[in-house]
């Protein structure tokens, strides 16, 4: 009888492993599809960002072509 109770828990406690090994499984799993989604948002913003960028270096370009005319009728 003692054997049996000592199979009960060993086969007890296997459970509770492998019931730990799936929920962590499923656990990992909705982790890396969440690294998945975060890292394409990532990706997404940094072209935003670059495309504003882009556009600040061309703005700062006529506001220099804009200050440079108005010096120019000023100066004459």
């Amino acid at each position: 009888m003692d054997t049996q109770s000592s199979l009960e828990k060993l086969s007890d406690k296997v459970s509770q492993i492998l019931q730990q090994y799936h929920a962590l499984k499923g656990e990992n799993e909705m982790l890396r599809t969440e690294l998945v989604t975060l890292k394409a948002e990532k990706e997404v913003k940094d072209q935003e960002i670059e495309k504003l960028t882009e556009q600040n270096v061309l703005k700062d370009m006529e506001i220099e072509e804009i200050v440079d005319k108005i010096e120019s009728i000023l100066g004459q």
